[in-house]
């Protein structure tokens, strides 16, 4: 669009802003497994009503808004608390589980320089299962990543692995409870030994079970070792905005020891302006998403949180269950708690994801790499377990149907003429490959092929592709 000449009229602006959503997935009906965490009607507009009497508030200078900097005390207690943190523990409140990761990852490397002189080319050994994030932190901080073997069968790291790979340039390890992809959690007590034993940081990446393992593990699942009370375990992230049912853009970063957030913290009066000090990444934030942080966690409370808990549990082990029944479908690994995957063993995974949106569903669909192959993937809320009967009922029949029909098999092997194009520039195989593909931001409704292509292809050429993807997405019309 041009920028605007005159002033427009709310009631229509608010309009044409509801129209636009209306291709978005439709998350209110409880049959998106991804991206959305909704604890019911109450909690949203409690969210909505504490997010809006903070949002001009300025986090950025807790000595002109000092309510922010309280929020974010009580909150970040409340996560010491939640996860077993040892006497001195500290943390900060952050925008989302990729910036609490990014911090972890700096803060290590800073601890370093200051510590380690010896280290010269700071490294990070993780499990391949590891969340993204922490290459993309890698990049941003010039750590090396160094990716350990997990077990292909059940998907954990394997200590061995990790402390194989270990060296005198090494500042931490990583692990997952659970690891987003299959729901699994990772030996993180062996780990903590490993880490002691050689004297490295240990980072457990809980944004995605920070606020749901502990209520779980209370109830009764099979939840190992995982807080910070875990022997070596020195930091940990976890997102409020997931299974916290807290408005998007609320995570933190803890430390065992809170000394260590001294290297966390940047400061700068060396210019001609006011002096910047940022504990996190962002300087302006708004106070909205701290101050829905600390109004859901009061108004659910661990009873809330339980309640919750239970019907997720109970939700998530029916589908991982019924899963089990159905031929040509197998769970991977062995996920306690709401998050799962599950690949198909004789016709195109990518089939059923179709299959299944066209049903009003949304399953996740993930590439295959390394001994994981493709498969779609489950996040559960409370939201989603009233539909957990109807969502069997539909997987049964659609896999029925793509099982009994060979025009749907997964593509094992990239087709010639797509080999080919891998030797190309990024940009001339999005144009080659455009009649697959499509515009951008109109993408067929069966996406089957797209997928397969993509999961056959190497994960760095498709790296490629999705970065020239995205940046065609995103470009003015």
């Amino acid at each position: 669009m041009k920028f605007p000449k005159a002033r427009g009229d709310s009631s229509k602006i608010l309009s044409d802003l509801e129209a636009r959503k209306s291709d978005d997935v439709n998350w209110a009906e409880g049959r998106v497994f991804a991206y959305v965490y909704d604890a019911g009607p109450e909690a949203m507009k409690l969210l909505k009503d504490a997010y809006s009497m903070y949002l001009t508030e300025n986090g950025l200078d807790p000595t002109s808004f000092p309510s922010c900097l309280e929020l974010e005390k009580d909150v970040i207690a409340a996560a010491l608390d939640l996860h077993n943190a040892p006497k001195g523990a500290k943390g900060s409140f952050t925008s989302g589980g990729t910036e609490s990761i990014l911090l972890s990852v700096k803060t290590a490397r800073d601890k370093a320089r200051a510590e380690r002189p010896d280290i010269t080319a700071p490294e990070m050994v993780l499990p391949e299962t590891a969340h993204p994030a922490f290459f993309k932190a890698c990049a941003y901080f010039d750590v090396k990543p160094v990716s350990a073997a997990v077990d292909p069968q059940t998907f954990e790291a394997i200590p061995e692995n990790m402390a194989d790979a270990i060296t005198d340039q090494t500042i931490m390890i990583v692990g997952s409870a659970p690891s987003y992809a299959h729901g699994v959690v990772d030996p993180i007590a062996q780990m903590g030994l490993v880490a002691k034993k050689a004297g490295v940081l240990f980072h457990v990446d809980c944004c995605v079970g920070g606020m749901y393992l502990p209520f779980a593990r209370k109830l009764g699942a099979d939840i190992p070792e995982f807080d910070l009370s875990t022997p070596g375990v020195t930091q940990m992230s976890m997102d409020f905005h997931k299974w916290g049912y807290a408005a998007k853009g609320a995570s933190c970063i803890l430390y065992s020891d809170g000394e260590m957030r001294r290297h966390q913290i940047f400061a700068w009066s060396g210019w001609t302006g006011y002096t910047v000090i940022n504990p996190t990444v962002l300087s302006t934030k708004s106070g909205g998403p701290i101050a829905g942080v600390w109004a859901i966690l009061n108004y659910l409370g661990e009873e809330g949180y339980l309640e919750l808990a239970r019907a997720t549990q109970a939700a998530s082990e029916k589908i991982r269950d019924a899963v089990k029944t159905i031929d040509g479908l197998r769970t991977l690994g062995n996920p306690p708690g709401n998050l799962f995957a599950f690949a198909a063993d004789d016709f195109d995974i990518f089939a059923l994801g179709d299959a299944m949106r066209k049903r009003g569903w949304f399953l996740q669909p993930q590439f295959g790499f390394g001994p994981s192959p493709a498969n779609l993937h489950l996040s559960l809320g409370a939201s989603n377990a009233p539909h957990a009967d109807e969502l069997i009922a539909d997987l049964k029949v659609e896999v029925a149907k793509l099982r009994g029909s060979n025009e749907h098999q997964t593509m094992t092997k990239l087709p010639p003429e797509f080999e080919a194009m891998l030797a190309l520039p990024a940009g001339e195989i999005m144009d080659a490959m455009s009649g697959v593909f499509g515009a951008p931001g109109d993408l067929p409704d069966d996406m089957r092929e797209i997928n397969n292509v993509m999961n056959a292809m190497p994960s760095g050429d498709r790296d490629r592709i999705l970065v020239e993807f995205m940046n065609r997405l995103y470009a003015k019309a």
